[in-house]
């Protein structure tokens, strides 16, 4: 009873392994010409995903497999935003796939890797949070790379290089904690490492938190993420910079509120000085990039410097978790409606090659329009919201210092949306470019959804004020 009781559980997790054996074999049977099959399935276990998750939103806290994975609000949260999110990405991606002899490795590829971000957000245990990290990684390499291209070929080498790297490294913060603490699960942990000399615990946390941090783009493990977008197809890019970073983030907040809480090692400090730095380096960064993809990466790592905030906050503000939740949603929307800009137009590839677009296409200028000032925290969108609350918790937490910093980035990363902006919505010559019709439907929703965000920020604050499973 057990057993089948934690099964039920994961139902969501059990639709998107299911859907990727379903996919491989539907793909091996399918003519070419049928390949759609395997992404009309990959939609529908998504659908069904996200109809069990909400069908049985956590009014308690558990744990199941002896504790290994988490059922709580930051798992149902991330499953929901995840398999959104893949909904999405399957969209941008059909004007690529539709036709190709590989259509079924992107979506079971895609679905792989969705699964290994909703693993990494449940994790509660140093195992499965690292063998989460591999099912996170390896299937983005693969699709990093799927274009067979210099561009791509190289972008998914960088890639592969610095997953490996930090994975190793994870995996001796691993053996350190374990070391140390005598245990793996979260729970465990949480009571042994107290007692546990401080400076091993500090340099087991630390090596530990290099994995989820990579996936999640933080400094100084960012340095991938430009090279990948811009090497990679729109639709890859704009998974890279979404999907990883959903339970990257909620596997670093997991792991540091349970595990490190009660230590005396002074993670919050670090986790802040990690969020400024990122949030500044980011932006410094993206200032005067004139390749669109280039410049979203740099976005997306300084929205992980403001999302680390929040992580900064956990256990002294009930608003830390609740505000990361929202945050994730508002910006996993928002950055996907930017990326879907750019696949609806794959030959403008920089600032200039968007002159004009209000003339040419209105409708999809003002997504864009929306979706930028919406990554900035412009009201009324779901990023103002998520910003505004996470800011809220870091000043109940104490972090006055790291509120100014994350404010004085916001204004200043106007600067560089504006260059984009403003070349968009010049009345000049356009370009006779016509927009891939599937990804300028997801960047009207995408835009549509960024905006209604905002006003039922409200609601999604009551719908996550339910804490952690300890």
């Amino acid at each position: 009873m057990s057993m089948t009781r934690d099964l039920a559980l994961v139902l969501p997790e059990l639709l998107l392994t299911g859907g990727a054996v379903l996919g491989l074999l539907l793909g091996s049977f399918l003519p070419r010409h049928r390949q759609w099959l395997v992404r009309l399935a990959a939609a529908v276990v998504c659908a069904g995903g996200l109809a069990a998750t909400v069908a049985r939103w956590p009014e308690e806290r558990t744990t199941v497999f002896e504790g290994a994975y988490a059922v709580d609000v930051a798992t149902d949260a991330a499953r929901v935003i995840v398999l959104v999110s893949v909904l999405l990405v399957l969209g941008l991606a059909a004007p690529d796939i539709d036709g190709s002899p590989r259509e079924t490795e992107f979506v079971v590829l895609l679905l792989l890797g969705a699964l290994g971000a909703v693993l990494l957000a449940g994790a509660a245990d140093l195992l499965l949070l690292a063998a989460a990290y591999l099912l996170a990684s390896v299937p983005l390499y693969a699709l990093t790379a799927f274009a067979k291209d210099a561009p791509g070929t190289e972008a998914a080498m960088k890639y592969y290089l610095m997953g490996a790297l930090l994975g190793v490294t994870m995996l001796f913060g691993l053996l350190t904690l374990f070391g140390t603490g005598r245990a793996t699960a979260y729970a465990g942990l949480a009571d042994t490492l107290p007692s546990a000399p401080g400076a091993a615990v500090a340099i087991g946390a630390v090596l530990f938190l290099a994995g989820p941090l990579f996936k999640a783009g933080a400094v100084p493990t960012h340095f991938w993420i430009p090279d990948a977008a811009e090497g990679a197809r729109a639709p890859v890019a704009a998974l890279l910079t979404t999907i990883p970073k959903i339970g990257a983030v909620v596997a670093v907040f997991r792991f540091a509120d349970t595990a490190l809480a009660p230590t005396t090692v002074d993670w919050r400090l670090l986790i802040a000085v990690l969020a400024a730095l990122t949030m500044t380096l980011g932006n410094l960064a993206a200032f005067f990039q004139d390749n669109v993809r280039r410049l979203l990466a740099y976005s997306t790592i300084s929205q992980v410097g403001y999302l680390l905030m929040a992580v900064a906050a956990a256990g002294r503000t009930p608003l830390a978790l609740t505000g990361l939740l929202l945050y994730l949603a508002a910006y996993a929307v928002t950055n996907l409606g930017a990326f879907a800009v750019v696949a609806a137009l794959p030959r403008a590839t920089t600032l200039v090659d968007y002159r004009g677009l209000l003339r040419a296409n209105r409708w999809l200028a003002l997504a864009l329009v929306v979706c930028l000032l919406g990554l900035v925290g412009t009201p009324p969108t779901g990023v103002f919201a998520g910003k505004l609350t996470v800011f809220t918790a870091a000043l109940d937490a104490g972090l006055a210092w790291l509120v100014v910093v994350a404010v004085v980035n916001t204004v200043a990363s106007l600067f560089y949306y504006l260059r984009w902006i403003t070349p968009a919505v010049r009345a000049e010559p356009a370009s006779n470019d016509r927009p891939s019709r599937w990804p300028l439907g997801i960047a009207y929703l995408a835009a549509a959804v960024s905006l209604a965000i905002g006003p039922l920020a409200g609601p999604l604050l009551t719908a996550f004020d339910t804490g952690l499973a300890r």
